[in-house]
């Protein structure tokens, strides 16, 4: 699905959009986290859903600072991100790793929009920025892990 999200005309509504799109990846994390056996995916994992948590914190502090109401919570596109994790995990853990690939492309899309916006005060952008390479992070590391062998492993994974 191809997000809209940092398209908006108002920095606020454009900073919540991406909030409620952080709140989806959050639960989407977790429905992976949830569908793995390999229990250094499901470390990543944890630390990757912990990022989005990290995003929400931050963005919200500066929708309010901005004189906004910042969500509290993801939006109807939840179902989708999450049950795109849900019915690919059906295949397994290639498909779980492929749906929060899925998933990532809209982050990471979103994240640089933001970036790109000639609104964003220099103190948010350097959190955008930030948060967009968290965001190339996580896919680099899933677009990894979906070109080796995806049964379970014992040692760590290289990092990206």
């Amino acid at each position: 699905m191809a997000t809209m999200v940092g398209k908006q005309s108002q920095l606020v509504s454009a900073l919540c959009a991406e909030i409620e799109l952080d709140f989806d990846a959050i639960e989407a994390y977790e429905a992976a986290i949830a569908r793995l056996d390999d229990a250094l995916d499901k470390e990543r994992f944890l630390d990757f859903r912990d990022d989005h948590v990290r995003h929400v914190t931050e963005l919200s502090e500066f929708v309010v600072e901005l004189g906004g109401t910042p969500p509290t919570k993801g939006d109807a596109k939840a179902l989708l991100t999450k049950g795109k994790v849900v019915i690919l995990g059906l295949a397994g853990a290639k498909g779980v790793l492929e749906a929060m690939k899925s998933n990532e492309e809209d982050t990471n899309a979103a994240y640089e929009r933001l970036c790109m916006r000639s609104d964003v005060p220099g103190r948010l952008l350097l959190v955008l920025q930030r948060a967009l390479a968290d965001e190339r992070r996580h896919r680099a590391y899933i677009e990894q892990r979906l070109a080796s062998p995806t049964k379970p492993r014992t040692s760590a994974p290289s990092h990206p």
